[in-house]
């Protein structure tokens, strides 16, 4: 199994990228790689409780993402399971957000990814996520 590091600094508190990253309303705003759109969210955001995301790719084609949140600490910590449906692969991934001087870095630490194929296209991802998320922090 492979993992993937990812870290990004932006301009908002712990606080808010949290809540941004966990309220349905706002996450279907920035989620997704570039020219993906996330057209539904689902977060009951406690320990046990689950996710669904669906992202709308340009072809038209939508990939629902689904797990179970394993650890909530707001607004420092997150870590719930990642799946693909209707794969059986079960990814876990971890999201730090940590104070730095008038921002918050977040780290992206995604583990249990089955090749390095799938690695490189999370890293895309989860690089196009931070960057669409940044954007959507500028504006507050």
């Amino acid at each position: 199994m492979i993992a993937l590091l990812v870290r990004r600094t932006i301009r908002a508190t712990p606080e808010r990228l949290f809540d941004a990253w966990t309220d349905p309303t706002q996450l279907v705003r920035w989620w997704g790689p570039r020219g993906v759109e996330c057209t539904h969210a689902e977060i009951d955001l406690r320990v046990g409780g689950r996710y669904r995301l669906a992202n709308r790719f340009p072809d038209g084609a939508v990939v629902w993402i689904n797990g179970e949140f394993e650890h909530v600490e707001r607004p420092s910590r997150l870590v719930y399971t990642w799946r693909v449906e209707p794969e059986s692969a079960c990814e876990r991934v971890t999201v730090r957000f940590g104070s730095v001087g008038d921002g918050t870095e977040i780290v992206v630490l995604h583990e249990r990814i089955p090749d390095s194929a799938r690695r490189d296209r999370h890293e895309v991802g989860w690089r196009d996520c931070l960057e669409r998320l940044d954007h959507l922090a500028a504006g507050w």
